[in-house]
């Protein structure tokens, strides 16, 4: 029957302690960060802009997003230090010739490989998958990887 006196409880057993803080998987926050719109939360499509702090949203929603002046709406962090459309760039990205994302049709028994990468660098070939780095020149709009910037190191853009 239990609690008849035969047993002791141990002290781990009566204290309970302080829970674990769950821990964010890198991958997702990753996969979050380089294939989702940081301000509405939908896939990336096409035009792509970046900000300074190099969040990717997609234009059209950058573009509600200013447009909507609404005193009841909450201003989105994300995208708070974006005031106008000058505050944001345009990206030229390359596609991947290996990627075939939308390609094929979803029915539940594909595998979604999170390390393949829609986009490439022109020059390296690099994935841009959050595993590199990557940057983007403010003038033209250009991506490439950090690596590539960095065996090049020209001031003008490689295309």
């Amino acid at each position: 029957m239990g609690c008849d006196g035969g047993t002791i409880p141990k002290r781990h057993e009566l204290v309970k302690g302080p829970r674990k803080v769950e821990k964010v998987d890198k991958v997702a926050e990753l996969v979050a960060r380089w294939f989702y719109c940081a301000l509405s939360q939908e896939k990336l499509r096409r035009p792509i802009v970046a900000c300074e702090l190099g969040r990717l949203y997609n234009k059209d929603a950058i573009i509600e997003y200013l447009l909507d002046k609404s005193p009841d709406k909450t201003p989105m962090e994300s995208a708070s230090h974006i005031k106008s459309i000058k505050n944001v760039t345009e990206l030229q990205l390359v596609d991947n010739p290996a990627w075939s994302g939308d390609k094929e049709s979803i029915k539940g028994d594909k595998y979604d490989d999170l390390q393949a990468a829609r986009f490439i660098c022109p020059v390296v070939g690099l994935e841009m998958n959050g595993r590199h780095r990557f940057c983007f020149l403010r003038n033209c709009g250009c991506v490439f990887s950090e690596r590539a910037l960095k065996e090049i190191k020209a001031e003008v853009c490689h295309k």
